[in-house]
């Protein structure tokens, strides 16, 4: 005798097209959890600090969680999704250039730089952001560091996007329509913030919101990438700037 132990009614079966929905869903919670895990690490750390000077092992140690997140957020994930979601390109991931929406891109991109940039600017120079940024903690910065810093952060932000704004959206427009599947973009994408403060979880609702609707408006991931990047380069080196334990050579 078989025991049905499904009382609710139910319908627990595996449908054709849930894997649309179920697996960007899974790939970005185990993608995250990987790099987030690997960027707290504290053996990776202490191998850094063991075998180099504080200033070289806080760059290399920044440096190599960065371009983790580029692998475990970015490449590794939209490799899986383009095998497991064959119907899938890289364009429907937002990975292209559409010739008819890339002058509102570079516009939303400049416009919200404009407004942005400012704002990260003032935030960056208040004390308690020291602690934090730049993550790099080097006392001393010379132009490659800058660089590499500047690299490290664009590579790392493109595999956050490729993620949240690629993986994490598109299909889920498509099987849920756009409110649910940014709703569910937002919710993960916000908790990935709660690390860094309320501040940041908090401004990462509305920011989070309507770089998904100017994702979907395009067709591309830039606009989000780009003012990302902007985001970061003016906290990290405003930051660098104003920090009295740093300086630049």
């Amino acid at each position: 005798m078989i025991m049905d132990f499904n009382t609710t009614g139910i319908d627990l079966s595996w449908q054709a097209n849930d894997i649309q929905s179920f697996y960007p869903i899974i790939i970005a919670t185990v993608g995250f959890t990987i790099y987030w895990f690997i960027s707290i690490s504290p053996k990776i750390k202490s191998r850094f600090y063991t075998k180099y000077d504080a200033d070289t092992a806080s760059e290399k140690h920044i440096l190599f969680t960065k371009y983790s997140g580029l692998i475990w957020m970015g490449i590794i994930p939209l490799i899986i999704s383009l095998f497991v979601l064959p119907n899938y390109a890289l364009a429907d991931y937002g990975l292209t250039i559409i010739p008819e929406t890339t002058l509102t891109s570079l516009a939303w991109i400049l416009g919200l730089c404009v407004l942005i940039v400012p704002i990260a600017s003032i935030s960056a120079r208040n004390p308690k952001n020291f602690a934090n940024y730049p993550q790099i903690r080097a006392k001393e910065w010379n132009t490659a560091l800058k660089i590499k810093n500047a690299l490290g952060w664009a590579a790392y932000l493109f595999g956050y996007e490729v993620l949240f704004r690629g993986i994490l959206l598109f299909p889920l427009v498509a099987k849920f329509g756009v409110w649910p599947a940014i709703a569910v973009n937002v919710a993960l994408y916000s908790s990935t913030h709660i690390p860094k403060g309320l501040d940041e979880t908090i401004g990462a609702i509305p920011l989070g919101i309507v770089l998904c609707l100017l994702t979907l408006l395009t067709g591309t991931i830039w606009i989000a990438f780009f003012v990302h990047v902007a985001m970061a380069w003016t906290n990290s080196f405003t930051a660098l700037k104003h920090n009295p334990e740093m300086r630049s050579v």
